[in-house]
């Protein structure tokens, strides 16, 4: 066990989580001192840079018990090398839809509550369908192909001066609605290779931009010595997140969103694949001209032939095809 636990000031970050009642998932991490939250958005490139270089100056604590509290039931686990924890577990009474808050402590060596981070976890409804869609170049323009442009715009903008793409966020919230009521919204996951320290500043971006609220999957938290390798994760492991959400909901029938700029043409046809029956559409945005002809040859693979397949420049494109396929009114 590390002697971190005595260390005066540490923080659990709790991420959205998500299931149904029968299988459910919270994760987050323990990182020493307080949180740096941003208090003001600057347009200053100077205050921007400042921002970016603290909250990769992150410190996790690994090997430290933390408790996750939900309803009558407690959990326990140990945080790993980075920090980071991981709650899978039965409820064990039946939950009904929608978001569900949980509550995770960190203990000393005498069990003692050192430190609390609130969170909550979506139960969607089974009848309900889920997206699951990338965020770089999909619905963020990030520029994510190449590092120098993708490290310039991350530096010099902050979470409400970067831009989505045109009426991104009016056809996801027309999916958010399809075929559900509007108090209990489709559930949407945002399977991303960026990394755990941007999270608040992705989740205010979603926020001002009016995107749907979410569960986020990211990468592995970074030291500010790798920031030129932000954004870059291998093919397989983005696959297996996606992967990770479809075997947690056998019942839903999935929409996926991405783009052709790196893998995701690759990724979403493996996943059609290997779930067949249970990937309703697929959309790509075409932000790589270049690319466009494997794209469409990719799709065109699948061996499902049910599966609605929409290779898009424009987000009216892709609202006018979910029409088209009954999805959206």
């Amino acid at each position: 066990m590390t002697n971190e636990l005595n260390h005066p000031a540490a923080t659990i970050k709790v991420y959205h989580g998500y299931g149904h009642t029968h299988n459910l998932v919270v994760y987050g991490h323990v990182l020493r001192g307080n949180p740096f939250i941003r208090s003001s958005y600057s347009s200053n490139i100077l205050s921007n840079i400042k921002h970016i270089v603290k909250i990769f100056f992150v410190n996790p604590i690994p090997g430290v018990r933390v408790r996750l509290l939900w309803q009558n039931q407690q959990l326990e686990t140990i945080t790993r090398f980075d920090g980071f924890f991981k709650f899978e577990w039965q409820s064990a009474t039946e939950i009904a839809a929608g978001w569900h808050p949980v509550l995770v402590q960190m203990l000393n060596e005498r069990g003692e509550i050192c430190s609390t981070g609130e969170g909550k976890f979506f139960v969607p409804n089974s009848t309900q369908y889920a997206f699951i869609s990338d965020i770089d170049d999909t619905v963020l323009i990030s520029h994510s192909a190449t590092i120098f442009k993708r490290l310039r715009v991350m530096f010099t903008k902050n979470p409400r001066s970067r831009k989505a793409f045109a009426d991104v966020a009016e056809h996801y919230h027309l999916l958010s609605l399809a075929h559900t009521e509007p108090s209990i919204p489709n559930p949407f996951f945002y399977v991303s290779s960026s990394e755990w320290n941007l999270y608040n500043d992705l989740k205010e971006f979603f926020r001002h931009n009016g995107l749907p609220e979410g569960v986020y999957l990211l990468n592995e938290i970074k030291k500010w010595y790798q920031l030129f390798k932000t954004g870059k994760t291998k093919h397989q492991g983005k696959l297996i997140r996606v992967a990770r959400i479809m075997d947690a909901f056998p019942l839903q029938q999935f929409v996926l969103l991405g783009d052709n700029s790196q893998s995701d043409p690759e990724i979403y046809v493996s996943i059609a694949k290997k779930y067949p029956g249970k990937i309703y559409a697929i959309y790509i945005r075409n932000i790589d001209t270049n690319k466009q002809m494997d794209a469409e040859q990719l799709l065109n693979s699948i061996p499902d032939k049910k599966i609605h397949t929409c290779l898009f420049k424009d987000n009216e494109e892709a609202i006018q095809h979910s029409k088209a396929i009954g999805l959206v009114i």
